[in-house]
């Protein structure tokens, strides 16, 4: 089509769709993705919930990428990849052993990082049934902020089992003892078989209160 247009439009990152109406340039049509409302909020909670480093590895025009990072407070970021240069990217972060590595994603060409992430997350509402079968984890919501929540959920749930596996080999210590020194009678074993079990179960109860 032999349609003049402002030259300034090039430089313009994000896809644009140019429109003209009986042959002659009328304007541009800017076609973007929303960055999630709650998006800032989620790299900040993943920071504070003990999460180092945060790495963006997207498809995206690399500047756009990098306009997007300095936005979410990311430092490091990575554009125009294809599926098998995320995979790569993923393997270098991962040789680092002392470090437990967790891919979000949400789309088909992230279903191979999501299966050799350590902790492979995929968001469920938006994304595709590939990486939702190959996650580890999946989001019901589209909102990045519950993966934060996610992780909460887990440290108060791993509290919550050691203290149960304390309590009951603390207690049966005890009665077994007491009963060695014919302390302790049938009763007593009773309670460290299952009343102890009865307080482990309403202990673990509390997570269903716990707000995250």
């Amino acid at each position: 089509f032999n349609i003049s247009f402002d030259s300034k439009i090039a430089d313009i990152e994000e896809s644009i769709v140019v429109v003209a109406v009986n042959g002659a340039y009328a304007g541009y049509v800017l076609v973007a993705d929303e960055i999630k409302e709650d998006a800032a909020e989620a790299i900040k909670q993943l920071q504070l919930n003990g999460v180092q480093d945060v790495v963006m590895l997207s498809g995206d025009k690399t500047s756009i990428v990098k306009k997007v990072a300095g936005i979410l407070g990311i430092n490091s970021c990575f554009g125009d990849l294809l599926p098998e240069d995320k995979v790569a990217k993923l393997e270098e972060i991962k040789k680092d052993k002392t470090r437990v590595v967790a891919f979000v994603g949400d789309g088909i060409n992230d279903t191979p990082v999501l299966a050799i992430s350590d902790i492979g997350i995929a968001m469920g509402a938006m994304g595709s049934d590939a990486a939702i079968e190959t996650a580890d984890v999946v989001i019901q919501t589209d909102q990045p902020s519950k993966i934060a929540t996610a992780i909460k959920i887990g440290k108060a749930t791993k509290n919550v089992v050691v203290q149960n596996i304390v309590l009951a080999f603390a207690v049966k210590a005890l009665v077994l003892i007491l009963g060695a020194g014919g302390l302790a009678t049938m009763w007593e074993a009773v309670f460290a078989d299952v009343g102890v079990a009865l307080l482990a179960i309403l202990n673990a109860v509390r997570i269903q209160k716990m707000k995250f």
